[in-house]
């Protein structure tokens, strides 16, 4: 990376080691001459070892310099006596080997890592190194043209400033401002432009609506619902610059009326700031910076607050959208939330990515948004807006091959919104009643013709979230062994349906329906009883067998015969033919509610045949114990096929 993103990322990360002794080479390396570094280190490379963070440091010299061979072959070398490598370093590794070696190197990488690898990054590596390989699914028809007010330094960051301007960051040197070391270019300033009608921007001057200083301001944030300005700038007072213990000169984040006026947001000497962004409809105020509790280099924050006044402290976004690389440049847009990231799945430096925000305030797999706003170099800082008449326009910066300084800023328009069409499909998988979340079962989805497209197990508590590129009509499969399955076809208007609300899908253990019982498998019935001498199934006796047809249900190719039995009074003979027509009933009663005779592969009665007691012919019972032979069941005969 080079211009204005280098500068801002620069006072993120520029102080690593500065307490540590350095050598010569780690001089050259801390001043940002990395060829000077890469000389010295190999110098000392053949006097003694280079020390862990030495070698990363070489490594990350060679991919300044572009020489990404000798920079995978250093961090190659230190994954083989360290696994243990920070994240941030393990994601500029892959990067690498990215470019060496190809994505089938990382995925081997990645492979060794998944237990100590976040679910969301894995599956976000997953899904847009699919979608990169055929990028014709991402493909848009982008007018991408180089904006007129760009200069031989680094220009960056847009935003818009009211109906026809543009607010931006530079760093030229109009208004004289001293030189920025690690640049060579001045210190960072904001400036304003005109819209042109054909989406050009002209005749840019110093932005003066904001008060003067003489070091960095830069990354502006127009609110229109706040009529504010919000932006970062050097940590100051007096105008002289304020540094911590270590020496550090960090960024805050401010914001301003647009007529001078100006109020510290947000502030620590150690931690910067930078690419605030306003979201009026929730008061969020979002920024990157690199808190100890960063996923890798840089991470987009938010903040609650009360017109634009923090009420919170900052909240990650989480792994979903944070990585181990830098984010940067958040950008929300009719439920699209755009932003840049260096992350190792994608096609260069930083990427444009795209991701929706759900209904519950989480984040779909961000998508790149592919060839055309990305490129193999930096492309961040996007923004879009509908046109007047058909159609997108908008803008973003890069330091690709062609353009007239260190970053520019391109303008472009599109037909249709960037970003692809996914399908997410959010749910928990629960026993019935209980409510209980079900671990480990099998979320499959298919196309019409049953070719899977994905498939994953649910979390310990039950809930699973997978995302698909769109698709019209699909296939729900739902099952784990021993449990009831779960199949659905769901059309386009389905589809959307469930994506509002999520699915919550009861699966029955076949376990709890079953029981030992006469040494055979029964399904599980509370005890009931026929009046005396009657066949008719009443409303009681039809709640028990309604388990019988809920059993079913939940599992089609179960198999039974029903049994009835009486007790030991009356004649053998008028038994026999009372539990038969008990037994007809039960039957009779299972069909007319949906079960099929295929089920029922008997059903008989046994009259006074099967005493499960003392109480045979002529021997004196309490009735309560008679009872206890008076029964009918309903045995499974296909329990062990079924599994």
């Amino acid at each position: 990376m080079k211009g204005g993103i280098v500068v801002l990322l620069i006072l993120l990360t520029g102080i690593a080691y500065s307490q540590d002794k350095k050598s010569r080479a780690d001089v050259f390396y801390f001043e940002y001459a990395y060829k000077s570094a890469i000389t010295e280190y190999k110098k000392e490379q053949l006097k003694k070892p280079l020390a862990n963070k030495q070698l990363l440091n070489l490594a990350d010299a060679f991919i300044k310099t572009g020489d990404f061979k000798n920079a995978s072959e250093v961090y190659l070398d230190f994954y083989k006596k360290d696994t243990a490598m920070p994240s941030h370093d393990f994601n500029k590794m892959l990067r690498v080997l990215a470019k060496t070696s190809g994505m089938e190197r990382v995925k081997a990488f990645l492979a060794t890592k998944t237990n100590t690898l976040s679910d969301e990054l894995l599956e976000n590596a997953e899904f847009n190194a699919e979608l990169l390989a055929s990028d014709d699914k991402l493909a848009k028809d982008f007018n991408i043209f180089n904006v007129s007010i760009n200069s031989p330094q680094a220009d960056f960051s847009p935003t818009f400033y009211d109906e026809n301007r543009l607010l931006f960051t530079s760093s030229r040197s109009v208004d004289k401002k001293e030189i920025y070391g690690p640049s060579g270019e001045s210190y960072l300033d904001i400036y304003v432009a005109r819209i042109a009608q054909d989406g050009n921007i002209q005749n840019s001057i110093p932005f003066s609506g904001i008060p003067k200083t003489s070091f960095h301001k830069s990354t502006p944030f127009y609110s229109a619902g706040l009529n504010r300005i919000f932006y970062i700038l050097s940590n100051a007072e007096s105008g002289r610059l304020s540094f911590d213990d270590n020496g550090k000169n960090a960024l805050a984040l401010g914001v301003s009326d647009g007529k001078g006026s100006f109020d510290y947001l947000l502030r620590d000497l150690s931690t910067s700031f930078y690419y605030p962004f306003y979201d009026v409809a929730t008061g969020k105020l979002y920024f990157a910076a690199n808190f100890s509790d960063s996923y890798g280099g840089t991470d987009i924050y938010f903040v609650y607050t009360n017109n634009g006044q923090i009420m919170s402290a900052p909240v990650n976004l989480g792994p979903r959208i944070n990585t181990p690389g830098n984010e940067i440049a958040p950008f929300l847009f009719e439920n699209s939330f755009y932003f840049a990231s260096d992350v190792f799945y994608g096609l260069g430096g930083m990427d444009v990515y795209e991701t929706k925000v759900q209904a519950d305030g989480t984040f779909s797999i961000p998508i790149n948004l592919g060839s055309g706003i990305n490129s193999s170099a930096d492309d961040f800082g996007f923004i879009i807006k509908n046109k007047t008449t058909n159609g997108l326009e908008g803008y973003f910066a890069s330091n690709r091959p062609g353009g007239k300084g260190n970053d520019d800023i391109y303008g472009f328009s599109v037909s249709e919104k960037p970003g692809l069409k996914t399908l997410v499909l959010k749910g928990k998988v629960v026993k019935p009643n209980l409510k209980q979340g079900i671990e480990k079962v099998a979320i499959r989805v298919m196309d019409m013709n049953k070719n899977l497209l994905k498939e994953l197990f649910t979390k310990e508590n039950g809930d699973y979230q997978l995302e698909i590129p769109w698709r019209d009509a699909i296939i729900l499969e739902i099952s784990k062994e021993r449990y009831s399955a779960f199949y659905m076809e769901y059309d386009e208007a389905a589809l959307e349906e469930i994506q509002k609300k999520g699915l919550v899908t009861e699966l029955a253990l076949f376990d709890d329906l079953v029981q030992e019982r006469e040494n055979q498998k029964v399904i599980k019935l509370g005890k009931f009883f026929f009046n005396k001498g009657k066949a008719d199934v009443t409303p009681e006796i039809a709640t028990e067998l309604d388990k019988v047809v809920y059993a079913v249900t939940k599992f089609p190719d179960l198999q039974f015969r029903i049994e009835s039995h009486t007790d030991s009074r009356g004649t053998a003979a008028n038994n026999l033919k009372l539990s038969q027509n008990r037994s007809n009933a039960i039957k009779q009663y299972l069909i007319k509610n949906g079960v099929s005779t295929k089920n029922i592969l008997d059903s008989k009665g046994f009259g006074e045949d099967r005493i499960t007691n003392n109480c045979k012919k002529g021997v004196f019972c309490l009735d309560m114990l008679h009872e206890q032979n008076e029964r009918s069941l309903i045995v499974v005969l296909n329990a062990k096929e079924l599994f």
